[in-house]
């Protein structure tokens, strides 16, 4: 008979945060700064999370040298540069620091956060056992509040569950550069992780379900991204049902690196096969074994919101917006809450608007912000929706000789500000965080006609987008 795990002390903080992405990092921090207040964060993985590790910081440190390569080979009097495929894996591996925690954990510390590894779960108001990598159980007590953080999980169809297929973790940590890869999914997972492995010399081939690209954004971005791919040597194939898969010799031979011999796909297009197969079709709120059912609730309640007052959930587990940014200002708000509630101070006012910004890294970028103009319709809103090419200003069309994309804004009629903003071309990141303050902000559109852009820069495409709204839109209402 095994031993019977063993119980270390019981440790009783303020604040105990199930997971240690940004998320749960930045809901720690702000629920005890400046204050005597205590938290523990519980991590049975890498602290810093899928973002620091797995998604945001490996997909851009190999996606912006493939940019800067792209933008060489159009751009006369400049020598096109060749890409350095083990010096780009070498700057992946340094930004994700050679997937070692010790600095985060040191951050966490050095801020008076506790570290918990293990896998905590909930055994009643307020209570947390954690297991421990070595099997041992510790019991956690919080006097304030329990924050589930703990994150997302891919979503693999039932047809594709036995090829030990590709995710998206093995996309960012490529080792091994399969020479032919099948690309499940349309959205930006999928879009950029065809992007870069295109640059690193595979034979991509991307089978949509949907009629285009990204379909939550304006279509014009779809299909600026689905022409850019093309012009890398992806195929995009859309309209297509994946209905069967199998592999030869499949097996788990570690992050990255090719799981086995040659995939066959059948889908309602005929039979595809390829070295390696990509799943892309989306993300779910990790929220299983977290014993919910010890205190009456099921994942439901947690992405629905209807949690206790001491208990909050943040960032991907919430069913919010599975975006790194958003849940670190959904963690920044929570924390500050938990904090004010602490000491009785005065919680800080809610954004009377609520606008999420995204930004797709591939070529061109997609950066948006808000309501497409479907969506707005769908809404029952009266809106008016203007769009001009991407180069349609000095400053983007000087970026390169062959300027890519559009960007269209979304306002409404009677309010006279935007709703949305969408911009596709080079460089599009660095517009939508004007969109974001504007939206925020409620700024009448007569009122941005005064922000003057720079000349010539890209934010001169303001002055022509704001140009093309009808003039009763223009003027202050009354």
């Amino acid at each position: 008979m095994a031993p019977a795990p063993t119980m270390t002390p019981d440790l009783e903080v303020d604040v105990v945060v199930l997971g240690g992405g940004p998320v749960g990092e930045n809901v720690a921090q702000y629920a005890t700064e400046d204050s005597d207040l205590t938290a523990a964060i519980v991590e049975g993985e890498l602290m810093g999370g899928e973002c620091s590790y797995y998604a945001c910081m490996p997909s851009k440190a190999l996606l912006r040298p493939v940019a800067v390569a792209d933008v060489t080979t159009d751009l006369p009097g400049v020598t096109p540069a060749e890409l350095d495929r083990d010096a780009l894996l070498r700057r992946r591996d340094d930004w994700v620091s050679h997937y070692d925690d010790a600095g985060q954990v040191s951050w966490a510390e050095g801020i008076g956060i506790d570290v918990i590894r293990g896998h905590g779960r909930l055994t009643g108001e307020r209570t947390v056992e954690v297991t421990t990598p070595d099997g041992a159980r510790r019991r956690l007590r919080a006097r304030r509040a329990v924050v589930i953080a703990t994150g997302s999980e891919p979503q693999v169809p039932g047809t594709l569950s036995g090829v030990q297929a590709w995710g998206s973790r093995d996309a960012t940590g490529v080792r091994e550069v399969p020479g032919s890869l099948l690309v499940v999914g349309g959205g930006v997972v999928a879009c950029e992780a065809a992007t870069w492995m295109a640059a690193l010399g595979a034979e991509v081939t991307m089978l949509v379900r949907g009629v285009g690209l990204l379909s939550r954004l304006e279509p014009s971005a779809g299909a600026a991204v689905a022409d850019g791919l093309r012009r890398l040597g992806v195929t995009v194939e859309t309209g297509v049902d994946v209905e069967s898969a199998d592999r030869q010799d499949p097996r788990a031979t570690g992050l990255g690196r090719v799981h086995g011999g040659s995939v066959r796909v059948r889908t309602n297009r005929g039979e595809r096969t390829a070295d390696e197969i990509l799943v892309a079709t989306g993300r779910r709120p990790r929220l299983d074994d977290l014993g919910l059912e010890t205190i009456g609730l099921a994942p439901d309640d947690v992405t629905s919101g209807a949690l206790p007052a001491w208990l909050h959930a943040v960032g991907d587990a919430s069913g919010e917006a599975q975006l790194t940014h958003w849940g670190k200002y959904r963690a920044r708000v929570v924390g500050a809450a938990i904090r004010a509630d602490a000491l009785g101070d005065e919680r800080e006012p809610e954004a009377p608007v609520i606008a999420v910004p995204q930004v797709v890294f591939t070529e061109p970028q997609v950066a948006a912000v808000g309501m497409t103009a479907a969506q707005a319709k769908d809404a029952g809103d009266d809106t008016v929706t203007v769009e001009i090419p991407f180069s349609g200003a000095a400053g983007t069309a000087l970026l390169r000789d062959h300027v890519p994309g559009t960007a269209t804004l979304v306002a409404d009629r009677a309010r006279r500000h935007l709703v949305g903003a969408t911009f596709v071309g080079p460089d599009a990141a660095e517009l939508v965080h004007a969109a974001t303050i504007a939206i925020v902000g409620q700024v009448p559109l007569h009122v941005l006609r005064h922000a003057v852009p720079s000349y010539p820069t890209a934010s001169e495409l303001w002055l022509r987008l704001l140009e093309e709204f009808p003039r009763e839109l223009r003027r202050a209402g009354r």
